[in-house]
Protein backbone atom coordinates (compact mmCIF):
# COMPACT_ATOMS: atom_id res chain seq x y z
CA UNK A 1 0.00 0.00 0.00
CA UNK A 2 1.30 3.21 -1.00
CA UNK A 3 1.65 5.96 1.20
CA UNK A 4 0.79 9.64 0.66
CA UNK A 5 4.55 11.56 0.66
CA UNK A 6 2.76 14.58 1.30
CA UNK A 7 2.15 13.83 4.67
CA UNK A 8 5.04 11.85 5.44
CA UNK A 9 8.94 12.40 6.09
CA UNK A 10 12.19 11.52 4.26
CA UNK A 11 14.59 9.39 4.97
CA UNK A 12 18.35 11.08 4.00
CA UNK A 13 20.97 8.96 3.19
CA UNK A 14 24.16 11.16 4.50
CA UNK A 15 27.43 10.54 3.96
CA UNK A 16 29.43 11.64 6.66
CA UNK A 17 33.52 12.02 6.74
CA UNK A 18 35.49 8.69 6.86
CA UNK A 19 37.98 10.51 9.38
CA UNK A 20 39.17 14.46 8.71
CA UNK A 21 35.87 16.20 10.18
CA UNK A 22 36.62 18.66 7.53
CA UNK A 23 35.31 16.44 4.54
CA UNK A 24 31.50 16.61 5.75
CA UNK A 25 29.20 18.72 3.51
CA UNK A 26 27.33 22.13 3.94
CA UNK A 27 24.00 20.34 2.69
CA UNK A 28 25.17 17.24 5.17
CA UNK A 29 25.24 19.38 8.21
CA UNK A 30 21.96 21.33 7.41
CA UNK A 31 20.39 18.12 7.08
CA UNK A 32 21.52 16.61 10.28
CA UNK A 33 20.36 19.70 12.16
CA UNK A 34 16.93 19.77 10.42
CA UNK A 35 16.21 16.27 10.94
CA UNK A 36 14.30 14.94 13.68
CA UNK A 37 15.58 11.84 14.43
CA UNK A 38 19.35 10.36 13.42
CA UNK A 39 19.63 6.97 12.46
CA UNK A 40 23.12 5.26 13.39
CA UNK A 41 25.89 2.24 13.48
CA UNK A 42 26.80 3.54 17.23
CA UNK A 43 25.08 6.10 19.19
CA UNK A 44 29.06 7.43 21.05
CA UNK A 45 30.34 7.65 17.29
CA UNK A 46 27.57 9.99 16.14
CA UNK A 47 27.47 12.06 19.01
CA UNK A 48 30.86 12.86 19.01
CA UNK A 49 30.48 14.20 15.58
CA UNK A 50 27.34 15.90 16.39
CA UNK A 51 28.73 17.77 19.00
CA UNK A 52 31.90 18.85 16.99
CA UNK A 53 29.17 20.75 14.26
CA UNK A 54 27.05 22.20 17.20
CA UNK A 55 24.00 19.69 16.30
CA UNK A 56 22.28 18.89 19.81
CA UNK A 57 18.43 17.53 20.78
CA UNK A 58 18.51 15.13 18.34
CA UNK A 59 16.65 11.52 18.86
CA UNK A 60 19.61 8.90 17.90
CA UNK A 61 18.12 5.43 16.53
CA UNK A 62 20.65 2.67 16.61
CA UNK A 63 20.79 0.75 12.92
CA UNK A 64 23.12 -2.04 13.13
CA UNK A 65 22.35 -5.52 11.63
CA UNK A 66 21.80 -7.05 14.79
CA UNK A 67 18.41 -5.14 15.41
CA UNK A 68 17.46 -4.62 11.73
CA UNK A 69 13.86 -5.13 12.71
CA UNK A 70 13.19 -3.43 15.25
CA UNK A 71 15.10 -0.27 14.19
CA UNK A 72 13.17 -0.64 10.73
CA UNK A 73 9.92 -0.30 12.54
CA UNK A 74 10.83 3.23 14.46
CA UNK A 75 12.22 4.90 11.63
CA UNK A 76 9.13 3.94 9.41
CA UNK A 77 6.95 5.05 12.54
CA UNK A 78 8.71 8.36 12.51
CA UNK A 79 8.20 8.69 8.94
CA UNK A 80 4.77 8.02 8.91
CA UNK A 81 4.03 10.75 11.43
CA UNK A 82 5.96 13.18 9.29
CA UNK A 83 9.09 13.64 10.90
CA UNK A 84 12.43 13.51 8.83
CA UNK A 85 14.94 11.20 9.32
CA UNK A 86 18.87 10.95 8.54
CA UNK A 87 20.70 7.60 8.05
CA UNK A 88 24.13 7.81 8.79
CA UNK A 89 26.99 5.35 9.28
CA UNK A 90 30.14 5.57 11.49
CA UNK A 91 32.66 6.80 8.56
CA UNK A 92 31.91 7.56 4.55
CA UNK A 93 28.65 6.77 2.83
CA UNK A 94 25.70 4.39 4.63
CA UNK A 95 24.31 1.07 2.56
CA UNK A 96 27.61 0.71 1.06
CA UNK A 97 28.95 -2.39 2.90
CA UNK A 98 27.35 -1.21 5.71
CA UNK A 99 23.98 -1.50 7.41
CA UNK A 100 20.76 0.01 5.30
CA UNK A 101 19.38 -1.96 2.36
CA UNK A 102 16.47 -3.66 4.44
CA UNK A 103 15.50 0.06 5.53
CA UNK A 104 15.61 1.06 1.66
CA UNK A 105 13.74 -1.89 0.57
CA UNK A 106 11.31 -1.06 3.51
CA UNK A 107 10.37 2.34 2.50
CA UNK A 108 10.49 1.64 -1.10
CA UNK A 109 7.40 -0.81 -0.60
CA UNK A 110 5.67 1.40 1.43
CA UNK A 111 6.22 4.54 -0.77
CA UNK A 112 8.61 6.65 1.30
CA UNK A 113 10.80 9.04 0.22
CA UNK A 114 14.83 8.09 0.12
CA UNK A 115 17.07 11.22 -0.74
CA UNK A 116 21.02 10.68 -1.14
CA UNK A 117 22.94 13.31 0.32
CA UNK A 118 26.55 12.23 -1.23
CA UNK A 119 30.09 12.57 0.47
CA UNK A 120 33.06 11.26 1.38
CA UNK A 121 33.20 7.47 0.24
CA UNK A 122 36.18 5.08 0.74
CA UNK A 123 35.76 3.43 -2.38
CA UNK A 124 35.45 6.47 -4.72
CA UNK A 125 38.75 7.73 -2.67
CA UNK A 126 40.89 4.88 -3.02
CA UNK A 127 39.59 4.66 -7.02
CA UNK A 128 40.51 8.48 -7.29
CA UNK A 129 44.47 7.97 -6.25
CA UNK A 130 45.05 4.34 -7.57
CA UNK A 131 47.22 4.82 -10.29
CA UNK A 132 46.13 1.18 -12.16
CA UNK A 133 43.22 1.46 -14.70
CA UNK A 134 40.04 1.60 -13.04
CA UNK A 135 38.10 2.46 -16.11
CA UNK A 136 35.97 -0.27 -15.58
CA UNK A 137 35.69 -2.46 -11.67
CA UNK A 138 33.99 -4.71 -9.97
CA UNK A 139 33.51 -3.73 -6.16
CA UNK A 140 32.58 -6.65 -4.01
CA UNK A 141 32.60 -5.50 -0.57
CA UNK A 142 34.28 -7.39 2.14
CA UNK A 143 35.12 -11.06 1.68
CA UNK A 144 33.46 -13.32 3.80
CA UNK A 145 35.53 -14.04 7.46
CA UNK A 146 35.85 -17.56 6.90
CA UNK A 147 34.16 -20.14 4.59
CA UNK A 148 33.70 -19.05 1.18
CA UNK A 149 37.17 -16.84 0.76
CA UNK A 150 38.61 -18.89 -1.12
CA UNK A 151 36.41 -19.70 -3.75
CA UNK A 152 35.12 -15.66 -4.02
CA UNK A 153 38.59 -14.65 -5.05
CA UNK A 154 38.65 -17.26 -7.27
CA UNK A 155 35.34 -15.58 -9.18
CA UNK A 156 37.42 -12.05 -8.53
CA UNK A 157 40.20 -13.52 -10.73
CA UNK A 158 37.95 -14.84 -13.25
CA UNK A 159 36.40 -11.55 -14.23
CA UNK A 160 39.31 -10.07 -15.61
CA UNK A 161 39.26 -6.98 -14.70
CA UNK A 162 40.24 -4.65 -11.52
CA UNK A 163 38.44 -4.98 -8.46
CA UNK A 164 37.94 -3.97 -4.96
CA UNK A 165 37.50 -5.13 -1.53
CA UNK A 166 37.42 -3.68 1.71
CA UNK A 167 39.58 -5.72 4.63
CA UNK A 168 40.09 -5.23 8.30
CA UNK A 169 43.35 -5.30 9.86
CA UNK A 170 43.48 -8.40 11.24
CA UNK A 171 42.88 -10.36 8.03
CA UNK A 172 45.08 -7.85 5.47
CA UNK A 173 48.16 -10.12 5.32
CA UNK A 174 45.90 -13.07 4.88
CA UNK A 175 44.48 -11.74 2.00
CA UNK A 176 47.61 -11.09 0.93
CA UNK A 177 48.52 -14.87 1.04
CA UNK A 178 45.39 -15.85 -0.70
CA UNK A 179 45.42 -13.45 -3.61
CA UNK A 180 49.34 -15.01 -3.77
CA UNK A 181 47.11 -18.16 -4.43
CA UNK A 182 45.06 -17.05 -7.14
CA UNK A 183 46.51 -14.58 -9.09
CA UNK A 184 50.46 -14.13 -7.78
CA UNK A 185 51.39 -11.36 -10.68
CA UNK A 186 48.46 -9.06 -10.04
CA UNK A 187 49.21 -5.20 -9.30
CA UNK A 188 47.89 -3.94 -6.02
CA UNK A 189 46.87 -0.73 -4.50
CA UNK A 190 45.91 -0.40 -1.02
CA UNK A 191 44.61 2.64 0.86
CA UNK A 192 44.85 2.75 4.59
CA UNK A 193 43.69 4.92 7.34
CA UNK A 194 42.36 6.98 4.58
CA UNK A 195 41.77 11.13 5.46
CA UNK A 196 43.51 10.30 8.93
CA UNK A 197 46.90 10.88 10.44
CA UNK A 198 48.55 8.05 9.47
CA UNK A 199 46.66 7.54 5.65
CA UNK A 200 48.73 5.68 3.40
CA UNK A 201 48.71 4.39 0.19
CA UNK A 202 50.75 2.09 -1.49
CA UNK A 203 50.82 0.20 -4.89
CA UNK A 204 53.19 -2.61 -6.53
CA UNK A 205 53.14 -6.62 -6.31
CA UNK A 206 51.37 -8.55 -3.81
CA UNK A 207 54.70 -9.30 -2.68
CA UNK A 208 55.78 -5.78 -2.43
CA UNK A 209 52.89 -4.56 -0.27
CA UNK A 210 53.36 -7.97 1.85
CA UNK A 211 57.12 -6.65 2.80
CA UNK A 212 55.71 -2.56 3.52
CA UNK A 213 52.72 -3.96 5.30
CA UNK A 214 55.02 -6.36 7.70
CA UNK A 215 57.15 -3.63 9.82
CA UNK A 216 53.80 -3.10 12.08
CA UNK A 217 51.73 -1.28 9.22
CA UNK A 218 49.14 -3.64 9.01
CA UNK A 219 46.87 -1.20 11.13
CA UNK A 220 43.37 0.59 10.21
CA UNK A 221 40.47 -0.24 7.94
CA UNK A 222 42.16 -1.08 4.01
CA UNK A 223 41.10 -0.63 0.65
CA UNK A 224 42.33 -2.50 -2.03
CA UNK A 225 42.44 -2.93 -5.27
CA UNK A 226 43.34 -5.24 -7.72
CA UNK A 227 44.87 -5.46 -11.37
CA UNK A 228 44.30 -8.79 -13.13
CA UNK A 229 48.22 -9.58 -14.62
CA UNK A 230 48.34 -9.24 -18.21
CA UNK A 231 45.38 -6.97 -18.58
CA UNK A 232 46.45 -4.27 -20.54
CA UNK A 233 45.59 -0.15 -19.39
CA UNK A 234 42.92 1.19 -21.76
CA UNK A 235 43.89 4.15 -23.51
CA UNK A 236 41.84 7.17 -23.00
CA UNK A 237 41.01 7.66 -26.80
CA UNK A 238 39.55 3.66 -26.63
CA UNK A 239 37.58 5.00 -23.83
CA UNK A 240 34.00 6.40 -24.95
CA UNK A 241 33.47 7.24 -21.44
CA UNK A 242 34.24 10.77 -20.75
CA UNK A 243 31.79 11.70 -18.02
CA UNK A 244 33.57 11.92 -14.54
Amino acid sequence: MQTDQLHTGTLYVVATPLGNLEDITLRAIRILKESGAIACEDTRRASILLRHFDISGKRLISYHNYNEPRAISQIIALLEEGDDVALITDAGTPVISDPGYALLHALHDRGLQVIPIPGPSALTAALSACPLPVNNFFFAGFLPHKKGRKSRLEYLAALQTSFIVYESPFRIMKLLDELSNVMEEAQIFVGREMTKIHEEYLTGTIEEIRQKLSDGKARGEFVVIVHPPGKKTIKPEEDDADHH
